[in-house]
């Protein structure tokens, strides 16, 4: 069974940059995919940014540019670089392995922009 632990969220002005952090355990070697969604209060949860095994990136257009999701497989953890960020950036992100049409979540962090 796979488990996602999600680090590095916090409190940063308008403009500034944080890094997640997800520490995977279990065996994602079938995984299609790692990488992130976020959900803001009031709203549904959103596709942010993948990384496929075979290195290949994705990212919501809301973000690219600014983000940048990387893995370290000898870590076992995936990242997501955040820079210039904005206050409708205020969401709690999660990390997500993907399989097939199955999502696994991690607990979340939640990630607040003052503006």
């Amino acid at each position: 069974q796979v488990q996602l632990v999600e680090s590095g969220g916090g409190l940063v002005q308008a403009g500034g940059s944080l890094r997640l952090s997800c520490l995977i355990s279990g065996n994602i070697d079938s995984s299609d995919a790692v990488g992130w969604y976020r959900q803001a209060p009031g709203k549904q949860r959103e596709f942010v940014a993948t990384i496929r095994t075979i290195g290949r990136t994705d990212y919501a257009n809301s973000v690219k540019g600014r983000f940048a999701v990387s893995r370290d497989n000898a870590k076992k953890t995936v990242y997501l670089q955040m820079n210039s960020l904005k206050p409708e950036d205020t969401a709690v992100y999660y990390c997500t392995a993907i399989f097939g049409l199955s999502l696994t979540y991690g607990q979340g962090t939640q990630v607040t922009v003052s503006s």
